[in-house]
């Protein structure tokens, strides 16, 4: 028996393609799976696929996919696309929540500390060649606010709460406390926790109800001495908004994986601004992330061959 075809298009990248087939055959041995190398290979091989790995798939393309059942999206965030739209064609959305889990939360703990002991005020010192002592504080004992505990966030409040922080969380499903947590609130007690934290965490994804979530009146509640931590998606926050709470110090500080607008263009002011430690979306990244995604694809393709449509991680 033929299986269904699983495309992994030239847009990932040809190496990271071939990576994602090879993992996949030897995952699942009988698999059909073809990588491209480039935009003809892809749109010539699209009519016959019936599942599409890769970062975006947009209308147009989906339109010549005529045996399409399933797209698997390689990053945790979908809000590219229309879901309403997948619903209405009939096809399967899945997303890669959870294989970020460990290297963000990990690089989380970098932020806090940085700015806990004021790192980014000695490296900036030592590209400058000048030796100037500066205090660090200790982070026991200080409080950390995580907007969204699904994989991410609920990763981080384990190692903070490890390293001995209070973690006070925000979650739609108050149902069930995540290990770590010691205060859950739902949306509506984002107000009460600003004032409280000390840092600041958004792993939320980004959706009508979370973009501009942190605004002005947002920035000030969580005041003067207080660090900001995004890792979800750069509309999550006003960024106009932020570089003034920044510039003018309404709060202690920022550290950015992400953006409005990628890369951050070179006349952004955050560039300059001594309270912000910028990283060029990379949180996520991992040695291990293909054997990650492999875990995922594989159990998924299996369904997917046997008309399954319960799939891991599944959107829409």
């Amino acid at each position: 028996m033929t299986l269904p075809l699983v495309l992994v298009p030239h847009s990932v990248g040809p190496d990271r393609a071939v990576a994602l087939r090879d993992a996949l055959v030897e995952a699942v041995p009988d698999a059909t799976v073809r990588a491209t190398t480039t935009p003809a290979e892809t749109a010539d091989l699209l009519p016959e696929a019936a599942g599409y790995v890769g970062y975006h798939l947009d209308a147009e393309a989906r339109s010549r996919a005529a045996n399409l059942r399933w797209i698997h999206c390689l990053s945790a965030g979908v809000d590219h696309y229309d879901l309403d739209a997948l619903a209405e064609e009939g096809v399967v959305l899945t997303n890669s929540s959870g294989i970020h889990a460990e290297p963000i939360a990990e690089q989380v703990l970098w932020y806090l500390l940085t700015f806990e002991r004021d790192m980014h005020v000695g490296q900036r010192q030592q590209a400058a060649g000048h030796w100037e002592r500066f205090e660090g504080g200790e982070i026991r004992g200080k409080t950390l606010g995580i907007v969204g505990v699904g994989a991410i966030g609920g990763r981080t409040a384990e190692l903070a709460s490890a390293l001995g922080m209070e973690v006070l969380s925000i979650k739609r499903d108050t149902s069930e406390v995540p290990d770590g947590v010691d205060e859950l609130a739902g949306p509506e007690g984002l107000h009460d926790l600003l004032p409280r934290v000390d840092y600041l965490l958004l792993a939320c994804p980004l959706t009508d109800e979370t973009e501009g979530l942190i605004g002005r009146e947002e920035l000030t509640l969580l005041g003067d001495e207080a660090v900001l931590v995004n890792v979800a998606r750069g509309g999550v926050v006003d960024q106009d908004a932020l570089v003034r709470a920044l510039t003018y110090h309404t709060i202690g500080g920022a550290a950015l994986d992400v953006f409005e607008a990628e890369p951050l263009p070179d006349d952004s002011p955050l560039w300059d601004l001594s309270n912000v430690v910028i990283t060029p979306h990379m949180a996520g990244s991992s040695p291990h992330k293909l054997d990650r995604w492999t875990e995922i694809l594989a159990e998924n393709y299996r369904k997917l061959a046997a008309g399954e449509t319960d799939l891991r991680n599944r959107i829409v």
